[in-house]
């Protein structure tokens, strides 16, 4: 027990000899990785213009635009799709007096 405590206090010492605390902090940043916003600035590929830019071309457009435009054409679709196969529910009271005439 005491053997492994002062192999444990020595190893301790030589550590603090080794590293300064004045410079430990120095290296330690030194150690850790930072990129931050790096490989935000690098283009990959054409850059990307509005929608209303490049109409005919949606593989130029900004992705947040296709979505928006996507999501417009299918909504759109499926409306009208609703009006056309339900004929658009004319007002019943209308053609009641329309049928006793």
């Amino acid at each position: 027990m005491a053997t492994s405590l002062a192999a444990m206090t020595a190893r301790r010492s030589t550590s603090f000899t080794r590293f300064p605390f004045s410079s430990s902090t120095s290296q330690a940043a030194s150690l850790c990785q930072s990129r931050g916003f790096a490989g935000a600035a690098d283009h990959h590929g054409p850059a990307k213009v509005n929608c209303w830019q490049d109409p005919m071309s949606p593989s130029k457009w900004k992705e947040e635009h296709f979505v928006i435009v996507s999501l417009s054409g299918w909504g759109l679709l499926f409306y009208g799709g609703y009006k056309l196969f339900t004929g658009g529910k004319k007002n019943k009271e209308e053609t009641l007096v329309q049928e006793a005439q």
